[in-house]
Formats: structure tokens, sequence, C-alpha cells
């Protein structure tokens, strides 16, 4: 078992949550996925440490021991119908997919086996009779072999809901540079994803870049991804959520308030925008007000603006740097703070780190301090 799991990292958890507070729609516009357990707010102790995943279903209405992440799971879908998926790889991912296909099937099949229903009492299941909505992928590396575990994963899922009514559901959380480096070979219609997170952070084509009002966007592309889902896409019902950062720490391109509420607004103006995703979890409960503005925009009408991105290929990797000058979040030396962006394609922000912390290349697009 461990010989076929070797190639993954399970990064995280994410809760669902859209406005009826229900667990994930694929007919709904109001979805919200908020990822927990990297706890990159970082704070240990006092007020703003990392709770429990059972402690956000309950008191903020969406979405440690292993024995409470079991226990919270339950609790998450049965009391509060939250939605929770299991995210696989994330930003320090390293291992790079498979040898082969049959590797990579076989590697899905062990996945199900000891985080869907439980089928064996030989398989060890981390999280016990608990059983995840679905997978989340994360990777902003390329991953060898993924069409074929994604597609396993896929089948056993369906095959799942057909025996038991049980719905699943498959998603992936590409950068918003298009095609996506690292996910490209799995959104060019080879699998069916349910909803797909882009990460509109960390690049030149994040919120920050959204121009307010314009019809025609020279970076930020939603418009671009809705044309994905639209033309490219194997599902042709994907959703597509609008992925952004909780907090100043949890990555560059953070906005709030009315200049947040006009990208949403005009997200909404797409038939594939499915909602928010947020990054993550201990970043957002940190930050007082921010998902209650979150939940209050996904609740107000579509903007009328409907625009198109004028920077964006579909047969080739963008290359067009940015104009923005936004950049990592400071410190009073100058210097660039553990866990934001310090270099990358068009960046032009600062790129020194502060000590003891190294800007470390994790994508053409995105270069952190670690």
């Amino acid at each position: 078992m461990e010989t076929y799991l070797r190639g993954l990292c399970l990064a995280s958890l994410l809760a669902f949550v859209p406005l009826t507070y229900a667990g994930f729609s694929s007919s709904s516009s109001s979805n919200l996925a908020v990822y927990w357990g990297q706890n990159s707010y970082g704070q240990g102790t006092g007020a703003l440490a990392q709770q429990r995943l059972s402690y956000y279903c309950a008191t903020l209405i969406f979405i440690s021991v292993l024995i409470q992440v079991r226990e919270d799971i339950a609790t998450c879908q049965s009391t509060y119908g939250k939605t929770i998926i299991l995210s696989v790889g994330g930003s320090t991912y390293t291992e790079g997919g498979f040898t082969s296909s049959d590797a990579a099937v076989a590697a899905a099949s062990n996945i199900w086996d000891i985080f869907g229903p439980a089928t064996s009492s030989s398989v060890t299941r981390p999280f016990g009779t608990s059983v995840i909505d679905g997978f989340d992928f994360d990777f902003e590396s390329t991953v060898q072999n993924m069409i074929p575990f994604a597609n396993q994963l896929r089948s056993l899922m369906t095959a799942s809901s057909s025996s038991t009514g049980k719905q699943y559901i498959l998603t992936a959380a590409p950068q918003c540079p298009y095609p996506d480096a690292a996910d490209g070979s799995m959104l060019a219609g080879a699998v069916s994803f349910d909803a797909i997170f882009i990460q509109f952070y960390n690049n030149y084509c994040g919120v920050q870049s959204y121009t307010a009002g314009s019809s025609t966007q020279n970076n930020f592309n939603f418009a671009t991804w809705d044309n994905w889902a639209k033309t490219v896409s194997l599902n042709p019902d994907v959703k597509v959520l609008l992925g952004i950062p909780g907090n100043t720490g949890a990555g560059s391109g953070y906005e709030t308030g009315t200049t947040l509420a006009a990208v949403i607004a005009y997200s909404k103006s797409f038939s594939s925008f499915g909602g928010v995703m947020i990054w993550d979890m201990s970043q957002t409960y940190s930050n007082s007000g921010f998902l209650d503005g979150v939940t209050s925009d996904l609740a107000a009408p579509a903007s009328t603006t409907v625009g198109t991105t004028l920077t964006t290929s579909t047969t080739k990797l963008i290359t067009t740097a940015t104009t923005s000058t936004e950049g990592a979040t400071p410190t009073t030396t100058g210097l660039v703070s553990e866990w934001n962006q310090c270099g990358g394609q068009g960046w032009m922000g600062g790129t020194q780190c502060v000590a003891p912390y190294v800007c470390t290349v994790q994508s053409v697009w995105y270069s952190m301090c670690e």
C-alpha cells in the first residue's frame, strides 16, 4: 500500500458551503469552499489558533489528532450538512506522481479503500468509518500519470454512487494562467471534474488585476476559464470557483471590501460561476469579518458587465507580464515575509526574504519565502 501511495501527499480537507447552509450544489452559484488543515496562519495557541474542523462547521456556518478529524468529518456531514473532500498535493509536493498508468490506477484504488466507503477490515482507515465526499487535486508542479489516477477515482465514485445513492465530487485547483502548467493534461478534456477552484492569487491574473467596470480585462481571466468550461471541459456543467486568499498572509493579491465585491459580481455574470474558494481556514478565521463579507457578496446580484480577456491563449502558456505594482506583504525592513510571494513570471514585488527564509521556486509563475 505504501508503494502506491508514496507518490501522493494528502494536503488538506475542504469544506463546501452554499448559502443554503448545505453541501456542494452543482446548480448553485453560491458555493463556498475553504481549505482546512495546513494552518498557514501559524498561530499555535490563543484566540486565533487553528480549531478543529467541526468548530468551523458549527460556528461559522460552513465549513491534531486523527480521531478528532474522524469525528469532525461525521459531525460536519451529518449535523451541519457540509461536503468534505480530501485535497491531494499542495505547493510543497515534490514526488512527481506515478511511474506508470498501472501504478496510478492501483494508487487510486488504494486511496479509495482508505478514505471511501469501508469494504475490508484489513485496510487501515485513518478516518475510521467516516467517508469523505470526494477528492481535490492541488498540484503546482508537473505530475506524471494523473489522468489514469483521476479517471480511476471517478470510476470508483460513480460505481459507488450507483449502488448507494451517495454522491461524490472530483475537483482540481489550477492556478489562473491558462492553460495550467500542472493540471493542464487533466483539464484538456481528459477527466470529468465537478468543479475547479481557480487560484486567482499569487499570479499576474489574480483578483488584484481586475479592472472595475471594464468589459475587457487585460489580465484577470475568469472569462478564459468560463470558455474552458463551455468548450474544453469533459463535463460541460462543471462549476468554476473564484479562488482568493483569506488574509494578507495567505498569498499575494488579497482584496476585500468593495474591490472584492466587484470582482465577485463580475465573475457571477458567467454561467459557469459556482462560488468562491478561500485559502485557507486559519487565515480566514484570523481575519474578522472577511467571511461575512464574502457571503454577502455571493448573495448580491451579478454584474451586468460581461467581458473578455486579452492576454490568454488556449494553445500556449501566457507570458504577458502584469502591469500591477502590487507586491508581497512587506516588512518594516522591505523584505518579504514567510509564505509570501518573492518571484515568478511577471512578478514586480520584493524578491528578498526575511532571514532565515529563502525564496523558493514553486512554479514558473510563483516563488515563495519559506
